[in-house]
């Protein structure tokens, strides 16, 4: 596998992003209130969520931007 330093989510599985944003943001609600993303207002669940991003690029970034804005320091 090769190495990429320039990529902080390197590694990092989608449900795991969204495992640690729900932690840190405390609940669905509060995740759908950050990002505007219907998987996460209507009916969330963690197997909902992730189909919904696989299959919409604009949506997984949106996301992965929040990850990195919440979790990283720049």
């Amino acid at each position: 596998m090769d190495k990429q330093p320039n990529n902080p989510l390197h590694g990092k599985r989608l449900d795991t992003i969204i495992e640690e944003l729900l932690m840190y943001y405390g609940s669905w609600k509060a995740l759908g209130q950050e990002i505007r993303i219907n998987c996460f207002i209507d009916n969330p669940s963690l197997k909902s969520s992730l189909t919904f991003l696989r299959k919409t690029p604009w949506a997984r970034k949106k996301v992965e931007d929040l990850y990195l804005a919440t979790f990283t320091k720049q």
